[in-house]
């Protein structure tokens, strides 16, 4: 059980999520927090993340660090995508079992279920047919973290929750063009499209200096900026997006997203998750003799056959709502007020062309979403505005 007083680490707390994480549990009392940046600790260095561990002693984890991006990212550095995302799991979830973490969160994503999964996808489909190829790598490192959070319960009886976000967008999100993630792109490229067509070059200076496309910012001369651009589909009064347009998509505000994982974190169990009569002996945290013992715990589940097996007790967090990438643009137009063309490549790839998730589970543990994708929208840009 957490108190105000309890000491817990957001690791990514600069991020889209941890950022949202970290405020949300400031704005319920939970003040005693801590947080490093990438340069402050890199958590793919087990050996900073032992010593950052041996100093701190946090109570509980929030693990929402991870190396991300868009289709393109995915495409051009599969492997940073499932290495870097393993040593971070790896090192923060081996530490807390280490150093007696009471409670552990972490956070993946629902690119984790197969390409063609049953819509929407309950956790159950996990692992049961192939993934899609584009985010492969990716979606691997976060089921090895779901197993990991999973077996270390059943081994040890460890408290560690994973949770599997749907698509997320809010305050600090990741508009470099390079890698980001297809809302914050396509918003990015709809308003500097139109501030080409307005020869507002004031504007597009700030913009390209607090975001550097390739290298080029604001300082570039404008034949520069415009020929950088338009390799990202960015034109005077155009904007030409990947695929079809056709692919459907479900996007929950970060803020809600934070609300539903600081909920999670201080309400619910592993015992919750499985269901307590069936796991009626287990006991976090097992002591022998003053220490945690590392051979056996009352937790065990996967060594007591009569419980059967144990599995997929991520909990997936959504809206449970969805639309099309076209409608997503037409929502971003006119947040945008954007009078030109939108234009579709269907030369590119889609991706996943279908990811609704089933959300019974989290509505049943006593969450439920509360931005509607039409208010998120809007907000989103003006947030990305009043930073430039």
């Amino acid at each position: 059980m957490l108190t105000k007083d309890s000491k817990i680490y957001v690791a990514g707390h600069h991020g889209l999520v941890g950022s949202a994480i970290w405020n949300n549990l400031l704005q319920r009392g939970y003040t005693n927090l801590v947080g490093r940046t990438h340069q402050e600790l890199d958590l793919t260095d087990q050996l900073a993340v032992r010593h950052f561990f041996d100093e701190e002693r946090p109570d509980a984890v929030v693990l929402a660090a991870a190396f991300v991006g868009g289709i393109m990212a995915n495409s051009l550095y599969r492997a940073d995508f499932i290495m870097q995302n393993m040593k971070i799991q790896c090192n923060v979830i081996s530490e807390a079992y280490a150093h007696d973490v009471k409670k552990l969160l972490f956070l993946g994503s629902t690119c984790i279920y197969p390409k063609n999964a049953p819509q929407p996808m309950k956790e159950d489909c996990l692992l049961t047919s192939p993934l899609e190829y584009t985010n492969e790598e990716y979606a691997i490192a976060k089921i090895a973290g779901l197993k990991m959070c999973e077996s270390y319960n059943l081994q040890y009886g460890t408290n560690y929750i994973a949770v599997m976000p749907t698509n997320l967008y809010g305050p600090n999100d990741n508009f470099h063009l390079e890698n980001s993630h297809v809302m914050p792109a396509m918003m990015r490229k709809v308003y500097l499209a139109k501030l080409i067509h307005d020869a507002n070059w004031d504007s597009i200076r700030r913009d390209m200096d607090k975001r550097p496309v390739e290298s080029v910012n604001g300082t570039a001369p404008a034949a520069d900026i415009e020929q950088v651009l338009a390799k990202y589909g960015i034109y005077n009064n155009k904007v030409v997006l990947w695929g079809t347009g056709t692919p459907l998509r479900e996007f929950l505000w970060s803020e809600d997203m934070a609300d539903a994982s600081v909920h999670i974190l201080l309400n619910v169990n592993f015992a919750d998750i499985i269901g307590i009569d069936k796991y009626s002996s287990v006991h976090y945290g097992a002591k022998t003799n003053g220490a945690v013992d590392r051979n056996h715990s009352a937790g065990r589940g996967g060594a007591i056959p009569s419980l059967g097996e144990i599995r997929n007790c991520h909990i997936n967090v959504g809206t449970g709502k969805e639309l099309t990438i076209r409608e997503l643009s037409d929502l971003v137009v006119k947040s945008v007020g954007f009078e030109g063309v939108v234009e579709f490549d269907s030369t590119k790839p889609d991706g996943t062309m279908r990811k609704l998730i089933d959300v019974s589970k989290l509505h049943s543990l006593g969450w439920t979403h509360k931005v509607e994708i039409e208010d998120g929208v809007q907000k989103l840009f003006e947030w990305y505005k009043a930073g430039l």
